[in-house]
């Protein structure tokens, strides 16, 4: 296998919203890498953080300690214009809601155009037109499109309008922030297809956050599994889902529903108690347990999730 280049390294990051008695840990001590060319999975439930670190990397959310690095280059913390400017067009955001992410006064032109406008990235309106015209092609959309507003369209294509405003911009990364959970079933596929193809095309790399787990084994090469702020399980995606160590991974994926009724006669959900784990005694820490699979775990954990890597292997 050839050496892969890492894009973006989070290292150590935690995001503390408030102050004081009020304060509130978002995300602890959360560290991964992003390589060049995959579409790296972050899941958990709602409130886990997912999204909170996806607005760190972009800057929109200040973390509180801990670096990010993208393309060996610190790009958290206070930084020049120039690294500014370069973060804003090499790192784009797709967000959940296409409808409450586009401006519903603007036209279609002027939304995509917005980070053209921003950054002055064109030499005159003719060439500024032409680039979004070939964004809106890029996403299965017309041309003429562009003069329309966001509520003339259905909700797949306003996502797509979304995918667009952020290709104009050619980045290198993009935070896919749950893109495709406010769309309706028979759309989620025609945009991941549309992701899918967009990667392979123009070379991209993707943070894909989501909660639903079928979604994401589609369309990731490694998942990370987040709970109330910690990574508590990280491993390629096939990996994750043959062999999930953490309990919580084990909860979330024990609640995927199958299109088989034999199997959901017989499924069992698992619940995860938090309490089970007995930290108290001693603190749980990151390790890898096996190459490229990390747990959060402590020694008597870990010494059991070795024993069950062992017996799944025995068992196959």
């Amino acid at each position: 296998m050839s050496e892969r280049k890492k894009l973006l390294e989070v290292k150590n990051i935690s995001v503390v919203f408030g102050s004081r008695k009020k304060a509130f840990t978002a995300v602890d001590d959360v560290s991964f890498d992003i390589y060049e060319g995959e579409t790296f999975g972050l899941v958990g439930e709602s409130g886990s953080g997912k999204t909170t670190i996806g607005r760190a990397i972009i800057r929109i959310n200040a973390i509180t300690s801990g670096e990010i690095i993208f393309e060996d280059e610190r790009i958290s913390g206070k930084i020049d214009k120039k690294k500014d400017k370069k973060v804003v067009q090499d790192i784009q955001m797709i967000f959940q809601d296409p409808m409450s992410s586009l401006n519903e006064r603007a036209k279609v032109d002027y939304i995509v155009s917005e980070g053209l406008y921003n950054l002055k990235n064109y030499a005159n309106d003719a060439e500024r037109k032409k680039i979004v015209d070939e964004a809106l092609l890029e996403v299965g959309l017309l041309p003429e499109f562009s003069s329309r507003f966001p509520h003339e369209f259905s909700g797949g294509q306003r996502q797509r309008i979304g995918i667009a405003r952020s290709l104009v911009m050619q980045p290198k990364f993009i935070i896919a922030d749950e893109p495709i959970s406010a769309l309706d079933v028979s759309i989620r596929a025609q945009v991941l297809n549309l992701m899918n193809r967009l990667k392979k095309d123009l070379g991209l790399t993707y943070l894909f956050i989501a909660h639903d787990l079928s979604i994401v084994r589609f369309i990731t090469d490694r998942v990370g599994v987040i709970h109330k702020g910690r990574l508590v399980e990280l491993a390629e995606t096939e990996e994750l889902y043959n062999n999930p160590l953490h309990p919580y991974t084990r909860s979330l994926l024990s609640a995927i529903p199958m299109p088989n009724p034999n199997y959901e006669k017989s499924r069992k959900v698992i619940f995860y108690d938090p309490d089970q784990h007995q930290y108290d005694i001693e603190a749980p820490k990151w390790v890898e347990i096996k190459t490229g699979h990390f747990i959060l775990a402590n020694q008597p954990e870990i010494d059991t999730y070795k024993t069950m890597l062992e017996s799944n292997i025995k068992g196959e």
